[in-house]
């Protein structure tokens, strides 16, 4: 399946396409060359452009060696975060009766990721990325609906192995955000003067 169609199922029907995903065939590699590795540049894009060329209003707009840097740190964070999610929801799985290698577990976490990825264009004005909370949320949601395709869940497993795995991928991505926000914080600075 092409990129732009994958996108357009999995936002607009996530409940057809989860058993499609869980049948594909699948590596790290090729999820991370066909899908991850593309819509992860979109909120490292636009926050590069966005903290440029717009500004925030603590900062104002900053350099394009801080708004380049920004951009990277975030890219790399997505490209991280993706992986950890999948590793841990993996190794969470037979705890939830649940099934999946680590392929599964990325196709889980990748595909469900997708709205806060497409989301990410909200970055080109710095205030509105606030706004990828409701992404995250549908983000939720799709990952509930396709833990039992993908990860083999059974239904009375679902909600806590879901409530656990969104925990723990919170966690993962307050602590990867927390240490971007520190070396972004950290470039303006340097490149004010301060």
């Amino acid at each position: 399946m092409n990129l732009q169609a994958r996108v357009t199922n999995i936002l607009t029907k996530p409940a057809d396409e989860w058993p499609v995903i869980a049948g594909e065939s699948a590596t790290v590699q090729s999820l991370y060359t066909e899908y991850i590795v593309i819509l992860s540049a979109i909120p490292a894009v636009c926050k590069m452009i966005g903290l440029t060329l717009i500004g925030t209003a603590f900062f104002g707009r900053v350099g394009f060696a801080t708004g380049l840097m920004s951009g990277c740190v975030t890219y790399v964070i997505g490209l991280i975060s993706c992986y950890i999610g999948a590793f841990i929801i993996e190794k969470l799985a037979p705890s939830f009766g649940s099934s999946g290698d680590t392929a599964q577990a990325l196709k889980l976490v990748a595909y469900a990721y997708t709205p806060v990825w497409i989301a990410g264009v909200l970055n080109l004005v710095p205030l509105l990325g606030i706004l990828t909370i409701f992404a995250g949320l549908y983000a939720i949601y799709l990952f509930y609906l396709g833990m039992t395709p993908v990860m083999k869940t059974p239904q009375d497993k679902v909600i806590p192995y879901m409530l656990v795995s969104a925990l723990v991928i919170i966690v993962v991505n307050f602590v990867l955000g927390m240490i971007a926000a520190s070396l972004f914080v950290a470039g303006a600075v340097t490149s004010y003067g301060m």
